[in-house]
């Protein structure tokens, strides 16, 4: 059993951390942007005073916090993570964030004689506690080996796809097929609805079809019950898709559906919606209908 730093117990965290410990590891912490839940530290969790004391005392050190410079603070300084690393030592960013910082914040850490993975996770609060999260990887094998039971007792979908910045640029594209498939559930829907037949029972049809996905089981029927509360919010899904969008435009590429699925984010977050769950983004299509799916 290893030792196990982790930093980020949010909406997911708290779960692949609560996952770990039943696996039989120490964890510690040191709280990102609120305290550490209780029921890990019941669960025998501590907390550290710094991230550097954090990383002198654990082998594995993991991160799940918003955003590149949420990454970038946790590492770096004199009370940072890299400050406390000996040789040996493995970081894993669990983050969705930017694949050419990943880079960045890879080539510092081997720098301490360390391995670094970035393996971001796809899944939603819903994942996180079912322990059946999409973990996607860049890094190197040897490394990779080494983390992959602590993944399977966060994931079930565990994929090595290439080298450092591969699992960030992995997870980008996965946002952009989830918000497409978003857009697509609540047009779908928003049509029935306004045609005057009932959308839960459209839903259901559809489930048994071609057109059947996650996102219409579970945020088809979030949009249908009106019940938005976050499991991954409208403003971290609009950081995934800036990242693709910066992407595209560095790479000379046009990704026309995926800047007016963050239009419609945008839309959302100006109405004061930035905080509820990405499947809002229906709320955004209803203003423009004047209808609402339910």
């Amino acid at each position: 059993m290893s030792t196990i730093g982790f930093i980020g117990t949010g909406i997911m965290g708290r779960h692949m951390a609560k996952h770990l410990q039943d696996g039989g590891h120490t964890l510690l912490f040191c709280p990102h942007r609120s305290p550490t839940p209780g029921e890990l530290l019941d669960a025998g969790g501590s907390d550290c005073a710094t991230r550097r004391e954090l990383a002198e005392r654990a082998e594995v050190i993991i991160m799940i916090v918003p955003d590149t410079p949420h990454v970038a603070d946790v590492l770096s300084g004199d009370d940072g993570v890299i400050a406390g690393l000996a040789p040996g030592k493995l970081v894993i960013d669990m983050s969705s964030i930017s694949p050419i910082e990943t880079k960045a914040f890879a080539a510092a850490v081997q720098a301490a004689g360390c391995d670094y993975l970035d393996a971001p996770v796809s899944g939603g609060e819903v994942g996180a506690r079912a322990a059946s999260l999409t973990i996607m990887v860049g890094g190197a094998p040897a490394a990779f080996d080494r983390a992959r039971p602590l993944f399977e007792r966060m994931g079930k979908n565990i994929t090595l796809v290439g080298d450092n910045g591969a699992g960030q640029t992995c997870k980008v594209a996965n946002q952009i097929i989830v918000a497409l498939n978003i857009e697509a559930v609540s047009e779908a829907l928003l049509f029935a609805s306004k045609a005057g037949v009932d959308p839960a029972r459209v839903r259901e049809a559809l489930m048994g079809g071609f057109a059947n996905s996650k996102i219409l089981e579970v945020h088809g029927e979030r949009m249908i019950k009106r019940t938005f509360d976050p499991g991954f919010r409208i403003e971290l899904h609009q950081k995934d898709l800036n990242l693709a969008l910066s992407g595209a435009r560095a790479l000379g590429l046009s990704l026309p559906n995926t800047a007016t699925a963050q239009e419609l984010f945008n839309a959302c977050a100006g109405q004061g919606w930035s905080g509820l769950d990405h499947s809002a983004m229906a709320k955004a299509l209803e203003l423009l209908a004047h209808h609402e799916i339910a």
